[in-house]
């Protein structure tokens, strides 16, 4: 029988070293690692960080596109793999811009995380300690992030948050 996955949230603002934690925490376990992506590379320079992420993570990885289907891209892993998802913010984002039901795709991740069946590394952004936006969408927006990162907090075995790229254990 499979052991029980971990699923441990790895959150963080921008440029704050979440991507890179994640990937050192999922390589100090045996390979084979999948490496979830949810961007989308709409111009040059997502393309240009897109291809950076792919170059720092090397050999040994295969990486999937999920930028709306993460439930179940996570559903179709094998057992006892370590697969990093990076990351839900830009994943909720693609679900805003398609005017999809947001609580609802969020309700069907939390569902799909609860049940990790192996060492699952999500990493998400730390959008609620600036500012308050000046517009509706960006508000909507940090709103959204803001409850989907308690959902997965609350559910995850192990929480970091990532300040100047050092992790503090917050759970």
């Amino acid at each position: 029988m499979p052991d029980q996955g971990k699923l441990t949230f790895i959150i963080g603002g921008a440029r704050s070293g979440k991507s890179a934690h994640a990937e050192i925490l999922a390589t100090a376990l045996p390979s084979p690692w999948t490496y979830i992506a949810t961007a989308e590379a709409y111009d040059d320079e997502m393309r240009e960080r897109i291809a950076l992420h792919r170059t720092r993570r090397g050999e040994g990885w295969s990486t999937i596109d999920a930028p709306l289907d993460l439930a179940g891209a996570l559903e179709a892993l094998p057992d006892n793999q370590p697969v990093l998802v990076d990351c839900l913010t830009l994943w909720l984002t693609n679900h805003m811009l398609a005017e999809h039901d947001i609580e609802q795709e969020c309700r069907r991740l939390t569902d799909v995380l609860l049940r990790p069946r192996g060492s699952w590394f999500v990493v998400s952004n730390e959008v609620g300690q600036g500012i308050v936006p000046d517009n509706a969408l960006a508000r909507r927006f940090r709103d959204a992030a803001g409850r989907l990162n308690q959902q997965v907090a609350a559910i995850s075995d192990t929480v970091l948050l990532m300040v100047a790229g050092l992790p503090l254990k917050v759970k």
